[in-house]
């Protein structure tokens, strides 16, 4: 017979014989005669319940671990979504910061840090969780590829039997024939046991192994989602506090204007009403004259939280109280955010110089 054309002519070459093809054409027809033969009910098949099970849990395990590789793959490219999000975020607040601002060198470094923690994170639940999965997967094609060869030696196997079988009962026996049978039999059944051995073996071993898979995954994921957040949550309050400076230097240049314009105005009606009371802010920071106000007086606000006083310097204050605010006997002392003053009710009573205190700007309003 010849060859195939991609067979070279001693059939020893890279290509597929015609006889070897022959052979496998001839095998696939027996074993598609024999499962008919089979469906009619006319040829008994060899049934394995115990295994028949483990093929099932083994599909049933193939189709959880392929999903969970799809989810954990669709979760990093969320991430991976998020960081770029986060990154032209952080990249535009960066570069509106203007220079002069509170933080600016703070702000700087926080974009940096978060840029990172998000790649690091990235990167963790690639290599620890898909990873993972990846390599707990790559066993199944090669499993899936032999129980389907046991499943065809089964079906030859059932074939060399009932072929064997229906010599032995013919009225004509053929010793030659029945002899050639009974060993391609034996070798068929030998074939199928040695696979059916092996898959039984492992079957079983590749479904305890899911368990562990899972918590190794999900422990990591876990594990890695919690650093994450805990670093992240860390970076979000520095940005709030940097945040928190800027409006409370906006607010100091804004009092600081408006005070500035108030002085200036008690200067002019004075200049134009000498004959009338001095105005209490001016009287009070040239001389302290007026026996209502403080020496430096500069204006009133009213606390709007309760306050616990943390140092000895400091105002005690509950919600309502008034403060008469004055001015710091050295500018270089004020920090941002903090104010100088005596309470009024005190003020009033005692007018002890002594008394005064500091306290956050932030916690009163003007009145």
């Amino acid at each position: 017979m010849a060859e195939t054309g991609t067979g070279t002519g001693s059939g020893t070459g890279k290509g597929v014989t015609a006889g070897k093809l022959a052979i496998n054409v001839q095998k696939r027809l027996t074993r598609a005669q024999e499962k008919v033969l089979q469906k009619l009910g006319k040829a008994d098949e060899t049934r394995d319940a115990a295994f028949e099970e483990m093929v099932a849990r083994f599909n049933k395990q193939t189709a959880e671990g392929t999903k969970l590789q799809k989810d954990l793959k669709a979760y990093v490219t969320s991430v991976k979504t998020l960081h770029d999000a986060s990154r032209r975020l952080q990249d535009c607040l960066a570069e509106m910061y203007e220079p002069e601002w509170f933080g600016k060198e703070e702000m700087d470094a926080l974009t940096e840090d978060t840029d990172t923690l998000w790649l690091d994170y990235h990167q963790n639940i690639t290599d620890k969780c898909v990873v993972c999965m990846d390599t707990y997967l790559t066993q199944f094609p090669d499993l899936k590829a032999r129980i389907a060869k046991r499943d065809r030696k089964l079906v030859d196997f059932d074939s060399a039997r009932h072929h064997f079988a229906s010599l032995q009962k013919g009225k004509k026996k053929d010793e030659a024939k029945i002899a050639k049978a009974e060993e391609d039999l034996g070798r068929a059944q030998k074939i199928f046991e040695e696979l059916n051995v092996e898959l039984q073996d492992e079957l079983p071993v590749l479904w305890d192994t899911r368990v562990g898979v899972y918590v190794n995954t999900f422990q990591s994921l876990a594990g890695h989602q919690e650093k994450f957040h805990k670093d992240m949550s860390k970076l979000s309050q520095n940005l709030n506090d940097i945040m928190t400076k800027l409006e409370e230097q906006r607010q100091l240049k804004k009092d600081g204007t408006a005070a500035a314009k108030t002085e200036g105005g008690a200067k002019s009606d004075e200049a134009n009403h000498s004959d009338s009371a001095c105005s209490a802010p001016k009287c009070a920071v040239t001389n302290g004259s007026d026996g209502e106000l403080p020496p430096g007086f500069l204006y009133k606000v009213k606390a709007i939280h309760d306050y616990t006083a943390t140092d000895g310097d400091e105002l005690e204050l509950k919600m309502g109280d008034v403060v008469l605010v004055v001015a710091f006997d050295n500018p270089d002392e004020q920090d941002d955010g903090w104010l100088m003053g005596y309470q009024e009710c005190q003020w009033l009573q005692k007018k002890a110089l002594s008394a005064k205190g500091v306290f956050p700007e932030n916690f009163t309003q003007k009145v």
